[in-house]
């Protein structure tokens, strides 16, 4: 990031979206897209206005930034002061307060400690001193009881329908970074396990305490939300617990009834269809969707359609003209047409 310094030495805030011309919500191949359009108009080799070339700098130094999620990440979080939080990693972070003592404007800027340490990097302050209570405050002093609760996080958890009717356990990583012997941000991961539980299903959410943003002064810390995304799969649709499917059978199935294999998540099953059954019929096996909280699991909810063959003998001619001949069967006879959907 390219340091802008207001006149009274603090950082100037550079709203990085705006630079992109995109939305805060923007996603990762939005702001490639802006860049790329950004970067040819404003392109010194390009654009020979005054100005263009220092525009192109900033739309650089803006994509530099979003174009990296954990950049992004802490840039939204704390604004001007997020390369702080970078060098300074999960341990150390400084802010910059700005308010008034006494009729005159302070500016002051300081450095915490996770374990409820503060210094001020210039002198000691009048504001930060009323800030937290009045005129005990030395420069220097440890604040224990300044202390704040670690922020919750949320990522995304995708598993398969087998994963969930199997309860399987599901490893996930999870970045952040320590501060080594010199006092430097080095990035580090660990790895969890994570069992799925009884009653998840697209959209659920695991809360998995304590795995969460740190604490700061000895303060709590957050949680790490999972939010679960069910793969697409292409036998089932899923709606809560309940899975819906798409069975063929043939013409004379539907009409003489029969019995047909169906499959499951985990294996198959033996359904009835009825005799006289039309096109788009659904049919219930219960017991064979997704498990539910309750200990009760969800369906699967079939629907039939009637498929008629592609190539058919002479013989198989014959017998379906003598059907014809023989059936006074009309479709279209009451409301045999209608609209497309």
């Amino acid at each position: 990031m390219v340091p802008h310094g207001d006149a009274d030495g603090s950082m100037e805030y550079i709203d990085y979206y705006k630079v992109l011309g995109v939305p805060r919500n923007a996603t990762q191949e939005e702001i490639r897209r802006a860049y790329r359009k950004r970067a040819r108009k404003y392109h010194p080799d390009v654009n020979k206005d005054e100005g263009a070339e220092a525009e192109f700098k900033r739309i650089n130094e803006a994509h530099e930034v979003l174009k990296d999620p954990q950049k992004r990440k802490r840039y939204d979080a704390y604004g001007k002061d997020w390369q702080h939080v970078a060098n300074h990693g999960s341990d150390d972070w400084e802010q910059v307060f700005r308010g008034s003592s006494g009729g005159s404007a302070q500016t002051r800027t300081f450095r915490f400690g996770r374990d409820g340490s503060f210094a001020e990097t210039g002198g000691f302050s009048d504001f930060f001193n009323n800030l937290f209570g009045g005129g005990h405050a030395q420069h220097g002093q440890d604040f224990r009881s300044f202390s704040r609760s670690g922020r919750s996080h949320e990522a995304n958890l995708t598993v398969t329908l087998r994963d969930i009717i199997d309860g399987a356990t599901k490893s996930i990583s999870l970045q952040a970074h320590d501060m080594d012997g010199s006092r430097s941000a080095r990035p580090s991961s660990k790895t969890l396990q994570v069992k799925l539980p009884r009653g998840v299903t697209e959209g659920s959410v695991i809360r998995l305490s304590g795995q969460g943003e740190p604490g700061f002064g000895g303060g709590a810390p957050g949680d790490l939300h999972l939010r679960i995304h069910i793969a697409e799969d292409p036998r089932f649709t899923v709606d809560g617990y309940d899975l819906h499917t798409v069975v063929h059978v043939a013409p004379w199935e539907a009409a003489l009834g029969a019995k047909i294999t169906v499959q499951t998540v985990d294996g198959s099953v033996s359904l009835t269809v009825p005799k006289r059954s039309q096109n788009g019929r659904k049919l219930r096996i219960r017991g064979k969707g997704l498990p539910g909280k309750n200990g009760q699991a969800g369906d699967i909810i079939v629907e039939l359609e009637v498929r008629m063959p592609t190539v058919l003998t002479e013989e198989q001619e014959r017998l379906f003209a003598e059907l014809s001949a023989k059936s006074d069967f009309d479709p279209r006879q009451r409301g045999g047409q209608r609209a497309a959907a």
